[in-house]
């Protein structure tokens, strides 16, 4: 009896960390909306310098006591690859917030799903059910409808295409990211892999940003706040919950309940910006979530032999 309690606590607190955790990544664009009058370059460096600062305390009080363990250097290769990956996604995606609506960025950067199964099939050899791909079908056909309806508000914003196209470039990092998590932190705690991973993301960052904007760059006050509101808040508290899950959940699950975080962002962003999506918008980011919703029905059949 006492075990199973344990276990009913232990899945409470997952989901409940899983959905605290969603919430902080739907204000993500909200603050990001607020300074795209500055570079996208020096949002997402402020963002994940402040990140791996905030865990220097936690990480050495964390691993003072802990026993030592050996590490090959092909995960540290995987941590510093995850921490890249990182990066670049967070540099694509706040990018995307410049140029395209808060809701469209943010269902598009939720399609990993389909690109996890894409992987899934012609990396790992994996095979699915038909429904499956009826979704990837269906989702694919709904980024089109989206993408030609955002094609008629440039006067809206200023290049739409570009920053759906940013959007969808940031998922398809995510998902490289989010398989590499999958399989580092089976052998790491929290804390021992986000730490190091945000290092790595945060030297991504910075060195982007010196290669685009040079050294004469200026930090305003307000790119300060926002990129220390982005680093408590959709980075450590959001992707934080999503690293701390994903050792405990399925990478399936976790995707499926990131799918609540564009709807988050969409209702803020009408109550803080009042931006609302055209009629056929909505119409291309419902077919995109019936066909994200199809693939969650996904179950690995079997593993094609070579």
């Amino acid at each position: 009896m006492e075990a199973k309690k344990h276990e009913d606590f232990s899945k409470l607190k997952v989901y409940t960390l899983l959905t605290l955790g969603i919430l902080a990544i739907g204000f993500s664009p909200i603050l990001v909306k607020i300074v795209t009058n500055e570079s996208a370059f020096l949002v997402a460096a402020t963002r994940t310098v402040f990140a791996f600062l905030l865990l220097i305390p936690i990480y050495f009080r964390s691993t003072k006591n802990s026993p030592k363990r050996e590490v090959i250097v092909k995960e540290h290769v995987w941590v510093a690859i995850s921490g890249i990956l990182l990066g670049l996604h967070l540099i694509c995606w706040i990018s995307s917030i410049y140029f395209t609506s808060i809701a469209s960025a943010s269902i598009l950067v939720t399609t990993h799903p389909i690109i996890l199964i894409v992987i899934e099939r012609f990396v790992f050899k994996y095979t699915f059910r038909p429904i499956v791909w009826i979704g990837v079908l269906i989702s694919f056909s709904g980024s089109l409808v989206l993408g030609y309806a955002d094609s008629g508000i440039e006067g809206t914003y200023s290049n739409p295409l570009l920053g759906n196209g940013l959007a969808v470039l940031a998922s398809i990092i995510f998902a490289g990211y989010f398989l590499i998590g999958n399989r580092v932190r089976q052998n790491r705690n929290w804390i021992e892999y986000v730490f190091p991973v945000y290092g790595f993301a945060a030297l991504t960052c910075v060195i982007a940003l010196l290669i685009v904007e040079g050294v004469s760059f200026q930090v305003s006050g307000l790119v300060v706040l926002v990129g220390f509101g982005l680093a408590l808040g959709p980075q450590i508290a959001g992707h934080g919950a999503l690293n701390y899950a994903v050792k405990y959940v399925s990478p399936t699950l976790i995707a499926t309940l990131i799918l609540f975080e564009p709807a988050a962002s969409s209702i803020m962003a009408f109550f803080f910006f009042d931006e609302i999506p055209l009629p056929l918008s909505f119409i291309g980011m419902a077919i995109i979530l019936t066909g994200i919703v199809l693939t969650w029905s996904k179950k690995k059949v079997s593993k094609t032999s070579n």
